[in-house]
C-alpha cells in the first residue's frame, strides 16, 4: 500500500507526477464515492494544464462508484460551494492548486450544504481508502451531465448589496490569469443591465494556465506592482487582486497601497453589525486586537478559535455567525453556506466607499495606527518545536495572558505575538501587534526573530 503524500490537513494538495496525477485522482473518486455514498456530486476545475484532465480522472472514479456528476466546466473554489448547496447537491470537488507553483495541483472537497470534508471529518477515511485501492467492481455507472450556474451564482452576489447604494466607481481588477476574469465579466454585464455605474479595468485578466505573469499570489510582494501600477495610472477608487481559485481577495487603496487583510476583517465585521445588531464575528488568533475592539465598540460578540478554513466554518455554524475573517484574506458568510467567498467582500467595501464617502486609505489609516501589525513572517527552520519552545520561555515569566487556542499566543500591556507551526511545511508563522506603537511593534518583531532564527 503506497501512502499518498497529497492529503493536507484541509485538502488535497500535491507535486504533479509524483505526489498526484490521474491515477491518484481517479482513486480518490472512488474513496469519495465509497465514504460519503452519495447519489449527486458537482466538480468544476481552475485554469491550471492539468485541472481538466484529473478532473476527468476523478469524475470517471466517481461514475464508476455509481455517483451522478454535474460538470460545471472551468471555476472558481466559491462556484462549487454555491453550486453544491443551490443545486442541492450531495458533495462538491474543486480541482485547483490555488496559489502554489506550477507544478502542483489539488482537490477541496465538501460534503452536502457545502460543509468542509477536511482532517477530521471525513478526509483522512478517504485517504486511507484511496491508498489501499481495493474497491468494488463498478455497478451501474453514474451519469455525467454538464452545466452553468454562473448567472444564480452572480445573483446571490448582487444581493450583499444595494445598487441604490453605487455612486460612479472605478476599481482596477487583476485576476492574475486565473478563475476570477469570467466572473468579473459576468459581473460586468449585470452591473450595465442594472445600471450599476461600476468600471473594471482589467489587469492580466485572460484565463492562462501558464500563468505568463507569475503565480496569482497577491500575498507575495513581487506580484503586487502590476495592480499599484493600474490604480495609479487609471486614478481607481480601489485595486483587487485574486488568488488562482480566487477564494480570497486582496485590496489596495486610491494610492496603490496594498492593504493587510486584518484591517479589512474589522471593515467587514462592522458593516455586518450596522445591519446586525450584536451579531456573533469569527476572527482567528493571529492577530486580534483591532478585530476585538472594532465588534465589542459596535455591539456585537467577537469569538476566537483556531486558523484554518475548516475550523473558522465549523465555529460559525456553531455560532451562527453572520461573518468571519481571517487575516490571511479569506472572509466568511453565513448567508454564503457559511463558506469562504473573494468576490463578496470588494463588492461590500465598494459599497462602502460610495456610502461613507471617504477614500479607503482614509477608512483603515486610524485602525493601522491605533494597532500596528507586522504582517505574517515566515521562518524556516530545522527544529520548529525547539525554536518555539525558546521563544516561549523568554517571555512566560513578562506574558500578561498566554494563550493556545492556535500554537502560542502571548500578551502584554502594550503588545502582543502569535507563533505558530505551518500544518504544510516546516515554517514557523509570526505574527506581532502593538497599542498604537510603530516602534515597539518593530522592536519586538526584530527581537522575537533573532531569538527564533538564532
Amino acid at each position: 500500500m503506497t501512502k499518498l503524500t497529497c492529503f493536507k490537513a484541509y485538502d488535497i494538495r500535491g507535486q504533479l507526477g509524483t505526489e498526484l496525477n490521474e491515477d491518484i485522482a481517479y482513486r480518490i473518486g472512488r474513496a469519495f464515492g465509497q465514504f460519503l455514498k452519495p447519489k449527486n456530486i458537482v466538480v468544476g476545475g481552475d485554469i491550471r494544464l492539468t485541472s481538466e484532465a484529473l478532473k476527468n480522472a476523478l469524475t470517471e472514479g466517481l461514475r464508476d462508484s455509481g455517483v451522478n456528476v454535474t460538470d460545471l466546466g472551468m471555476t472558481g473554489t466559491e462556484e462549487i460551494y454555491f453550486a453544491t448547496s443551490y443545486l442541492n447537491m450531495d458533495g462538491g470537488v474543486e480541482v485547483t492548486a490555488s496559489h502554489n507553483p506550477m507544478d502542483y495541483n489539488g482537490l477541496k472537497l465538501v460534503r452536502e450544504n457545502s460543509k468542509p470534508i477536511s482532517g477530521d471529518t471525513g478526509l483522512k477515511d478517504i485517504q486511507k481508502l484511496a491508498e489501499e485501492n481495493d474497491f468494488p467492481p463498478a455497478g451501474k455507472r453514474g451519469s455525467l451531465t454538464k452545466t452553468s450556474v454562473l448567472q444564480a451564482y452572480i445573483d446571490h452576489l448582487l444581493t450583499y448589496i444595494n445598487p441604490a447604494n453605487i455612486t460612479p466607481l472605478k476599481l482596477v481588477v487583476n485576476s492574475g490569469n486565473g478563475a476570477a476574469g469570467h466572473v468579473v465579466d459576468a459581473l460586468e454585464a449585470a452591473f450595465e443591465q442594472k445600471n450599476i455605474p461600476i468600471e473594471f479595468i482589467k489587469v492580466h485578466h485572460e484565463a492562462d494556465g501558464t500563468f505568463p505573469n507569475g503565480i496569482p499570489n497577491p500575498l507575495l510582494v513581487e506580484n503586487r506592482q502590476d495592480t499599484r501600477d493600474a490604480v495609479l495610472k487609471h486614478d481607481a477608487h480601489m485595486g483587487i487582486a485574486w488568488d488562482g481559485d480566487f477564494d480570497r481577495c486582496f485590496l489596495f487603496d486610491e494610492k496603490g497601497e496594498f492593504i493587510e487583510g486584518y484591517y479589512i476583517v474589522g471593515l467587514l465585521a462592522v458593516a455586518f453589525l450596522q445591519k446586525y445588531q450584536g451579531a456573533k464575528i469569527i476572527h482567528d488568533p493571529r492577530v486580534t486586537w483591532n478585530t476585538i475592539d472594532l465588534v465589542t465598540v459596535s455591539g456585537g460578540q467577537p469569538i476566537q478559535t483556531k486558523a484554518g478554513h475548516a475550523f473558522i466554518k465549523e465555529r460559525m455554524r456553531t455560532e451562527d455567525a453572520i461573518y468571519g475573517g481571517e487575516m490571511s484574506a479569506h472572509h466568511y458568510f453565513r448567508d454564503f453556506f457559511y463558506c469562504d467567498s473573494g468576490m463578496i467582500p470588494w463588492m461590500l467595501v465598494a459599497e462602502m466607499l460610495c456610502v461613507k464617502k471617504v477614500p479607503l486609505s482614509q477608512m483603515v489609516a486610524e485602525r493601522i495606527k491605533k494597532f500596528p501589525s507586522s504582517g505574517e513572517i515566515n521562518s524556516k527552520l530545522d527544529n520548529p518545536k525547539v525554536a518555539i519552545d525558546h521563544v516561549f520561555s523568554a517571555y512566560e515569566a513578562a506574558a500578561e495572558n498566554i494563550d493556545y487556542t492556535d500554537g502560542i499566543s502571548m500578551e502584554f500591556a502594550d503588545w502582543r505575538f502569535n507563533l505558530r507551526s505551518s500544518n504544510t511545511e516546516p515554517v514557523v508563522r509570526l505574527n506581532v501587534e502593538s497599542r498604537g506603537n510603530d516602534a515597539l511593534m518593530q522592536e519586538k518583531t526584530t527581537e522575537i526573530l533573532t531569538l527564533l532564527r538564532g
